[in-house]
């Protein structure tokens, strides 16, 4: 089983940039597949954000294109996004997920405000 913890959430005024990092309990060469997904209040689903599989480009939902980056760090063992101009309808709490061995794996969330 792989453990995942997000970090790096809190409160961002409208058009700002905030990062979030994953840290990978293993070594990421073993992941098939990484990605960002967040659930914004009163919905129940987790949508997709931003996705890389292994060896692959990165793939963004058309809202965050331009303004969110998804990268990796093996020498740290983190999946981070980076994400600008944000917008208070992208409040939500943001999750990171990687496929391994055929299992997905999630983290507990990390939550993003964007507020005045």
């Amino acid at each position: 089983q792989v453990q995942l913890v997000e970090s790096g959430g809190g409160l961002v005024q409208p058009g700002g940039s905030l990062r979030l990092s994953c840290t990978v309990s293993i070594n990421m060469f073993s992941l098939e597949y990484m990605g960002w997904y967040r659930r914004t209040p009163g919905k129940s689903a987790r949508v997709l954000v931003a996705s890389i599989f292994s060896g692959g480009q990165p793939n963004y939902a058309d809202s965050v294109k331009g303004r969110f980056t998804i990268s990796t760090d093996d020498s740290e063992n983190t999946i981070n996004l980076r994400m600008s101009k944000l917008k208070p309808e992208e409040t939500a709490v943001y999750y990171c997920s990687v496929l391994y061995r055929r299992t997905n794996n999630w983290g507990e969330g990390s939550e993003v405000t964007v507020s005045t």
